[in-house]
């Protein structure tokens, strides 16, 4: 049986309100409450922004994010079918991109 994740609050477009209350499981159940799937490249994807956060201090825009995972934008594109920073961005618990589509 698995365990009940308590996800944390959220604003109204899902982030959380407080990104310090982030863990992996809570990502993860904030994926599963809005009923989105997350692969294993996507949950790469999201670790990569967290680590790319964390040396930089900010959510990168797509176009560097993409070169910093060393994989073509348009491809990001195609795995997330949207603009992929809200997704990685909401469920890796950093804050909202800015200049977001």
């Amino acid at each position: 049986m698995e365990l009940q994740v308590e996800v944390p609050q959220r604003d109204g477009d899902g982030y959380l309100l407080d990104m310090n209350e982030w863990t992996p499981e809570i990502g993860r159940a904030m994926a599963d409450a809005d009923g989105y799937e997350l692969t294993d490249q996507k949950w790469d994807h999201i670790l990569k922004a967290r680590e790319y956060f964390e040396e930089f201090g900010s959510v990168p825009p797509i176009r560097k994010f993409a070169k910093y995972i060393g994989e073509e934008q348009n491809a990001v594109f195609k795995l997330w079918m949207t603009g992929p920073m809200k997704p990685i961005t909401k469920y890796g618990g950093l804050p909202k991109p800015t200049g977001c589509v």
